[in-house]
């Protein structure tokens, strides 16, 4: 559908500071153009004389903004003099209080959902805080619809507690952030766009999806933004614009694109074994299959004495549940994750061998038709940070895949990004030995390297990775079958699809169009050949089929 966007602005606490607030629209209309409106979340009015003034202009009439805003009400006892009552109204001219909660739909249809002030916990509330009472008036009509699939926007001053979960982490200390109210709204009424202010400082968390991945079709995703006040000493952002199409006017499939760094919904929290619980109160149970039945059938044949943790498997390939057996957990899952040999969210049908604690399995979007991941069974999130016994299986993995390449006239090249992933994914791709010599293949990585402002090291071949990454360090790691050894400190953006695009370049494997799986991902039907393609060759060099 060609409809156009709607050019949007959100403001984080302007606390009086309205002069400069819309100095800077002005200056940023004057740069790209007419806006259509501006958000303002958090403290609109400012507790001093200086600020009384200068809002005293703007309610005269003597001065007016240059954009339709919209602000929230007092989120502290002191601005509530600003505010004539606790519902909405033209304050002055194009600058309207949406009210203490409730829903603006704007001409456009464009959805807008806002809660103004702090969570109280008792009735009466103090007037610059809302209640559970008004949360459940703003969210239950609406959810009630079975046509509901949620807002465009979410505006509240507060954070939703927890909302870091799964995601990239806020700089701070989030101890005390952010209030499970809040929590509860934003997972119930699903916006697009959920800002937030009050806190002094700026946080873009990475989008979130809504839906349970193989279990209930797609929904959109949702952004939570949370930003600084103006003017801020610390220059922190306190502005951020954006382009909306109203979801109601949205092709559904564009609507439920979900971006490559999309995660799990930070309101969930995985409980015991095959069970979700949300992390924001009042909520229920689903009953899931339990996570830990994750044993399948990979050929009758395979009489494993190598399987998961504290498993037994039938010499005939069924599936057995001991529930109550003891087993030693790996660190848990920051959330339900696609590559969790536990989790329903795993694409069984792509694994290719399961040893004690790693297993293999085609890589999705293959650059190669033999292209593989070797993945740890349990939690983990890179290499530095895998028990000994998980490297040591790891190792015997990486030397049967060297052996199986090499039985076919072809290199091995492994890579990891230990960078907006949150379980470790060793990538281990074979290059035909006619096509590139080790060398060649060290530089083509590190010409590449250089053309993005990256400068890949060498590391010494004995030296282990966690005396150069402690655990948390975002990073990139490549093995080459020389044994040489090359690393990238990850500092602040990262090319995510680096390693496929070297290798699928021209110097590699001439295969460009394959750089981005997303653009070349197979159908589930041709996924499951490709796998048993694959498992059938490997077997001779699978050290997990040996009694």
């Amino acid at each position: 559908m060609g409809e156009q966007p709607l050019r949007v602005l959100a403001c984080g606490d302007v606390e009086g500071r309205i002069g400069a607030l819309f100095g800077r629209v002005r200056a940023i209309q004057k740069k790209s153009g007419q806006f259509d409106l501006l958000l303002c979340v958090g403290e609109f009015f400012g507790s001093t004389p200086d600020a009384e003034a200068e809002w005293n202009e703007y309610k005269s009439g003597a001065k007016k903004a240059p954009i339709h805003t919209y602000v929230l009400g007092a989120a502290s006892h002191d601005t509530l003099k600003y505010f004539p009552s606790a519902d909405g109204c033209e304050l002055a001219e194009n600058i309207v209080y949406l009210g203490r909660r409730g829903i603006f739909t704007g001409a456009s249809g464009l959805q807008i959902a806002y809660v103004s002030g702090r969570e109280a916990r008792q009735e009466p509330a103090p007037a610059h805080c809302f209640t559970p009472k008004d949360a459940s008036v703003l969210v239950d009509p609406l959810v009630s619809s079975s046509k509901f699939r949620g807002v465009d926007v979410l505006l509240t001053s507060q954070w939703p507690r927890g909302v870091w979960q799964y995601g990239n982490n806020p700089e701070i200390d989030t101890k005390f952030f952010g209030v499970a109210s809040i929590a509860k709204i934003s997972d119930q009424l699903k916006p697009r766009y959920h800002f937030a202010g009050v806190e002094g400082v700026h946080y873009e968390r990475l989008p979130y999806r809504n839906h349970v991945v193989l279990q209930e079709s797609p929904r959109h995703v949702s952004r939570f933004i949370a930003l600084a006040a103006v003017n801020n000493p610390g220059k922190k952002k306190y502005l951020y614009a954006f382009n909306i199409v109203p979801m109601k006017n949205m092709d559904p499939s564009e609507l439920v694109k979900q971006p490559q760094d999309t995660t799990e919904n930070p309101y969930i929290k995985p409980l015991k074994e095959g069970q979700k619980e949300r992390l924001v109160p009042a909520s229920s149970v689903d009953e899931e299959e339990p996570a830990s039945q994750y044993f399948f059938d990979l050929g009758k044949k395979q009489q494993h004495h190598h399987h998961g943790p504290g498993r037994k498997r039938h010499s005939d390939g069924d599936m057995q549940h001991h529930h109550k057996q003891p087993r030693r957990p790996p660190p848990r899952p920051t959330g339900p994750c696609w590559f969790c040999l536990a989790s329903p969210e795993v694409e069984k049908h792509l694994v290719v061998s399961i040893g004690t604690h790693c297993y293999m399995a085609l890589a999705k979007g293959c650059l190669t038709p033999d292209h593989v991941l070797l993945l740890p069974i349990g939690h983990y999130q890179s290499v530095v940070d895998l028990a000994s016994e998980v490297v040591e299986e790891l190792d015997k993995y990486k030397s049967a895949v060297r052996k199986f390449y090499k039985s076919r006239g072809k290199r091995c090249v492994l890579f990891e990004r230990n960078y907006r992933s949150q379980h470790l994914q060793l990538q281990v791709v074979p290059v035909p030995m006619d096509k590139c010599s080790s060398e060649d293949l060290k530089e083509a990585f590190m010409v590449q390297a250089q053309e993005q402002q990256m400068e890949l090291m060498e590391i010494p071949e004995h030296t282990d990775l966690k005396q150069i990454a402690p655990p948390g360090t975002p990073y990139f790691y490549l093995e080459l079958d020389s044994g040489e050894k090359l690393f990238y400190r990850i500092k602040k953006n990262f090319p995510l699809q680096f390693g496929r695009e070297v290798l699928a370049s021209e110097a590699v494997l001439d295969i460009p169009t394959r750089a981005d799986w997303r653009e070349c991902k197979y159908s589930r039907d041709e996924e499951e050949t490709l796998t048993q393609q694959v498992r059938a060759e490997f077997e001779p060099f699978d050290f997990t089929m040996e009694d």
